[in-house]
């Protein structure tokens, strides 16, 4: 059973993840703009989408105002639950064209369903991000995608700010890195040491939890460059 949202910023929510909605889910946050258009980062397996839906609710968003699916990469514990979600919602998905590829094609393998003995429903990815950084506009709000390969070919980050805060969204900064996830660890310690750069106060991972203060986040990505363990 989850225990509900918890919340990070006046307008930055976990709404989802182990513990809060079902223990095979990734982590899902919410980004509210106050009676406008509101975002999602990833869906989960799908399993727990009525506990979500209320989670959500429990924020001041209603389901509808949901306008964006921000997936961050194609596996399954991020993304199982978005063709659910975008039925109910009918919100627009976004990913990465290297990784929107596998999604579309409904890849166990390469979006590791069969990690978790699924297979997976393909959906329409809606916008699909091409370039190394671009826009995407929430409202008045300015969420910037980055494209941070290396867990996955089209993994990307998301970074807003609320209030006077720099949020990232970097799911699976901690990996791990396979051959039949189409990993690879120079792109993966590529974007670690890009990640660095943005100079996040509060990271948003997408299992190991939040992340406060910029020195926290930094030593946080730091922990994994220039491991070789990360399997």
């Amino acid at each position: 059973m989850g225990n509900g949202s918890i919340q990070i910023t006046d307008d930055v929510f976990q709404v989802g993840g182990s513990g809060i909605t079902d223990s095979e889910d990734a982590a899902v946050y919410l980004i509210r703009s106050d009676g406008g258009p509101s975002a999602l980062v990833d869906a989960g397996c799908g399993g727990s989408l009525n506990r979500l839906l209320k989670n959500i609710r429990s924020c001041g968003v209603k389901p509808q105002q949901i306008e964006y699916l921000l997936l961050t990469h194609c596996h399954y514990d991020h993304i199982g639950g978005a063709r659910a979600l975008r039925a109910k919602t009918r919100c627009r998905t976004v990913a990465h064209e290297l990784d929107a590829a596998y999604i579309e094609a409904g890849d166990h393998t390469v979006t590791a369903a069969s990690w978790y003995g699924r297979s997976l429903d393909p959906f329409p990815v809606d916008i699909k991000l091409t370039g190394a950084g671009e826009e995407i506009r929430l409202g008045d709000r300015i969420i910037q995608a980055f494209h941070i390969p290396g867990h996955s070919p089209g993994s990307l980050a998301y970074l807003t700010t609320s209030g006077e805060k720099r949020v990232l969204f970097g799911q699976d900064v901690h990996g791990p890195l396979a051959p039949t996830l189409l990993s690879d660890p120079a792109d993966y310690q590529r974007s670690l040491q890009y990640l660095l750069t943005l100079n996040a106060d509060i990271l948003c991972e997408g299992h190991y939890g939040v992340y406060t203060g910029r020195e926290t986040v930094q030593g946080f990505i730091e922990s994994f460059l220039d491991r070789s363990d990360l399997n």
